[in-house]
């Protein structure tokens, strides 16, 4: 990885998934993506469906990939579209690579990788884009989807849904796709923090920053350590309690 693109993974990691001191689930996103650069060379066919209208309208993840052929749609429904972005505009922050979208149009049987990050909750009809993804990809092309099974209501009125694995898996399934596989990151102590995390921004300014400061980075200290130590539930069989999943499926 060269150094403006560690740069940016560093970037995302602290300013926009802070996935290093509050949300680790994400850290599966961006090590997904930098596996799937790996794998996707210069001349195949990207695209991302994606929200770039809450980052500055640019893409996040498309800079790891050196395809010339990439194009990005937005998919943020029209409230969000009218809200701010989360951040101001980050196309100086971070070093971040942009691309210069190409509409090739949707053109069926023709992208080697369709990417979905963090979108398909906020679609009132999941179903409809993973059939219209599966026309898009050419033969033995690939799916790529990231999802949360945890997170607040959030983005009201725009929030739908929560897919388990296996429920996610089903989709994909009833849609033909096939070799289709998941992988799920997080468990009790980290669904626990972020749940504190979300607790902690409902109270005044004074007692939200004192957590902030002084207690919520001990306790985040002391639960990834149990996360690693305690995987399995003792109590409860077949029980296991993801924070967030990838999953992949083929043409």
């Amino acid at each position: 990885m060269n150094k403006k693109l560690a740069k940016h993974e560093k970037y995302l990691k602290k300013k926009i998934f802070f996935s290093n001191n509050k949300w680790p689930q994400y850290n599966l996103l961006i090590n997904d993506i930098k596996i799937l650069s790996k794998k996707f060379k210069k001349n195949s066919k990207i695209l991302f469906l994606e929200r770039r209208s809450l980052y500055g309208n640019v893409s996040l993840l498309a800079p790891f990939f050196n395809s010339i052929y990439i194009d990005s749609v937005e998919c943020s429904p029209k409230n969000i579209l009218r809200r701010k972005s989360y951040v101001k505009d980050i196309r100086n922050e971070g070093d971040i690579i942009l691309k210069q979208f190409k509409n090739y149009g949707l053109k069926k049987n023709f992208f080697d990788l369709i990417v979905i990050p963090n979108l398909i909750h906020h679609l009132k009809n999941p179903s409809k884009i993973i059939k219209k993804s599966f026309k898009l990809l050419k033969k033995n092309g690939q799916i790529y989807i990231f999802e949360p099974t945890l997170r607040e209501i959030h983005q009201n009125p725009e929030d739908y849904i929560r897919y388990t694995p296996t429920g996610m898996k089903n989709e994909l399934e009833n849609n033909n796709f096939k070799n289709i596989k998941f992988k799920t990151t997080g468990g009790p102590f980290t669904s626990t923090l972020y749940c504190l995390d979300q607790a902690i921004q409902y109270l005044p300014l004074n007692l939200r920053n004192n957590y902030i400061k002084n207690i919520f980075p001990q306790i985040y200290k002391k639960f990834i350590f149990y996360e690693k130590k305690f995987k399995k539930n003792l109590v409860r069989k077949h029980t296991t309690f993801p924070t967030a999943f990838s999953i992949t499926g083929k043409k």
